[in-house]
């Protein structure tokens, strides 16, 4: 009131742009208030902060991620380990205390691995039997996942919560049954036997089960009215629609079949059809232990699963997160 009254007196009053930084000057600020606040007493719940501007982690969050990281490094650090050692002479293998990086960086190892052990057979016998019950893996189990999900029949229920029991059988007390029905048909000592027992896996039946499941009912319908039979269905429709989930299934698949010992063992009576880990464990069972030519061959033989692992990682991730698998 007085700074107007004085513009309109005979007096010059203040102008505008004097008057505007007045006002501001005697307006509070709220930078200064954040700027000046006080520092949290003893007692008060603090919080992160962050410099991108972005919303801070939580507490639990941070805990959570650093559990997990440290956890990722131990299970990391044995491979680490291998690659490295790997390249190591035998000598320097054998040295106290050892030494985390090779001191000479050599490929003899790998290549006295490969001439010795007769890696190539093996490799390709171990490729032979993953891919082959992988893919017939998939087939049986997508068919009985699309039955168990899609059809409503008498007694399917308790067929499913039959199929989930057997998950918690373990091998070793159907190993003698199996291996008579396997030796009946006359698959042994063969790839073969190697590829069509563990074929079928109740935990691929439940993953692509419970993944058909989310399917909307509309799609299947339209397709059905459009003229499609069940196997057309089954195939135009079902299958490409769960591809993260038969990705999924695929590389628990590979790993298991890749990395399978014991059945092998039993089933392959001569070297000729032994996989890789069998192999390997007879390669290792020697009365002088070659350790840098194991450790050449135990990398060689992980590549593959890691390899895959990349490639699909996009898949299996999407599966596991949609087919409820934690």
């Amino acid at each position: 009131m007085n700074r107007r009254a004085s513009r309109a007196g005979d007096q010059p009053g203040p102008t505008d742009a004097e008057l505007a930084v007045q006002d501001a000057a005697d307006r509070p600020s709220v930078t200064r208030t954040l700027v000046t606040a006080a520092p949290p007493q003893d007692g008060r719940r603090r919080s992160w902060t962050s410099s991108t501007g972005r919303r801070p982690p939580s507490t639990s969050s941070i805990i959570r991620g650093t559990a997990l990281t440290a956890g990722a490094i131990c299970m990391v650090i044995p491979i680490v380990w291998a690659v490295l050692s790997s390249f190591k002479s035998q000598s320097e293998l054998a040295k106290s205390p050892p030494t985390i990086f090779p001191q000479s960086f050599t490929l003899d190892n790998y290549r006295d691995a490969v001439e010795s052990f007769a890696f190539g057979r093996y490799f390709l016998n171990s490729v032979i039997v993953t891919f082959s019950a992988t893919a017939l893996t998939l087939l049986i189990n997508a068919m009985a996942a699309y039955a168990l999900s899609r059809f409503n029949f008498r007694g399917r229920n308790f067929l499913f919560i039959l199929t989930l029991a057997t998950i918690m059988i373990p091998l070793q007390v159907i190993l003698l049954p199996v291996y008579q029905m396997v030796s009946s048909l006359g698959l042994t000592n063969s790839l073969w036997g190697l590829i069509i027992p563990p074929a079928a896996t109740p935990t691929g039946v439940f993953l692509l089960r419970q993944y058909m499941l989310t399917l909307p009912d509309e799609t299947l319908e339209a397709a059905r009215i459009d003229g499609a039979g069940e196997w057309r269905l089954f195939w135009r429709v079902v299958i490409p629609l769960c591809k993260p989930a038969l990705a999924v299934v695929a590389i628990f698949s590979v790993i298991w079949r890749w990395n399978d010992f014991l059945w092998p063992l039993i089933v392959a009576q001569d070297d000729a059809v032994y996989t890789l880990p069998v192999a390997l464990a007879q390669f290792s069972s020697q009365q002088v232990i070659p350790f840098n030519l194991v450790l050449a061959v135990s990398v060689l033989s992980i590549l593959p699963v890691i390899v895959i692992f990349l490639i699909m990682q996009r898949q299996i991730v999407q599966g596991i997160a949609q087919t409820g698998l934690k």
